[in-house]
């Protein structure tokens, strides 16, 4: 057994901490044991155009999350858990496969909870010819002890910036410290990779932090992004994403069933240009 699953023995992988075993199939927060569960691998286009590209970005969706999100939208994949579980060496496989249909990256969706298959992969990937970038692109909610673990692997950052109060995260996302773990989580990717680095518009290097814009600015997107713009990067890159829609148990919360409108999109992008941040991906409603 390598060194890296041996951290599944009481797993501390991400800010749960269950301490439960998941090298014996033992089931915490997130729902996956010992080997990782995906649902889907593929060449992906509707991300950010420097993940994308001309070719695609190479996605690996995993299954399960260690948030629990009443809007999620891949709800049957994060919170179903609805995927095949792979053996590591699989893993690295899928990468190549990837890199073989001329994808720009190996984007890695919903990573946190298995960071240490993850690494594995990537280091056998690599022995086999691996040479394209690594995206880490997670909720954010994610441990310092950890991401640690992963400099030098990860190229490029994609973490969410979900939430700026610990209430809406809470009610929302069954997470009451996502913003004080989000913060230190952005700090330490930023210090890892730096400012996005783009080179013949494909992405090769850096942080890209995602913020997705709910109705009556349950996400607090000012504090966020005044956060990012005085304590990561006056110079980083962002995605103010628009594309919030009504999934899994928003019936419950009267103020989620909507979309967000024209002004409360345009509000956010005020505050972003205001702080003069980079936004990579201004979308339509």
């Amino acid at each position: 057994m390598t060194d890296y699953l041996t951290l599944l023995k009481e797993c501390s992988v991400c800010p749960r901490n269950c301490k439960i075993n998941r090298l014996k199939n033992e089931l915490g927060f997130c729902g996956i044991g010992k080997n990782p569960k995906i649902s889907s691998y593929n060449l992906h286009f509707g991300e950010e155009l420097p993940i994308s590209g001309v070719n695609g970005s190479g996605t690996i969706f995993f299954t399960g999350c260690n948030l629990k999100c009443v809007f999620c939208q891949n709800y049957p994949i994060s919170q179903l858990n609805n995927g095949n579980e792979v053996t590591i060496e699989k893993l690295a496989d899928l990468m190549l496969s990837l890199q073989n249909q001329k994808a720009h990256n190996i984007n890695l969706v919903t990573p946190s909870h298995v960071v240490p298959q993850i690494i594995e992969a990537v280091l056998i990937a690599k022995q086999k010819g691996l040479k394209i970038p690594i995206v880490y692109n997670t909720s954010g909610y994610d441990s310092v002890k950890t991401l640690k673990l992963l400099e030098g692997i990860v190229d490029i950052y994609m973490p969410d910036a979900k939430y700026s109060d610990k209430e809406m995260a809470k009610k929302y996302s069954n997470v009451p410290d996502y913003w004080e773990i989000n913060k230190l989580a952005l700090k330490e990717m930023y210090r890892q990779v730096g400012n996005l680095e783009i080179k013949n518009k494909i992405a090769v290097r850096g942080l890209l932090i995602r913020h997705l814009v709910l109705p009556d600015d349950i996400s607090g997107s000012k504090k966020v992004f005044e956060f990012i713009a005085k304590e990561i990067s006056p110079q980083a890159y962002i995605s103010v994403m628009a594309q919030y829609h009504p999934a899994n148990r928003t019936k419950e919360y009267a103020e989620l069933e909507r979309k967000i409108t024209q002004k409360e999109y345009s509000n956010v992008l005020g505050i972003v240009d205001k702080l003069n941040l980079t936004n990579g991906w201004c979308q339509e409603l």
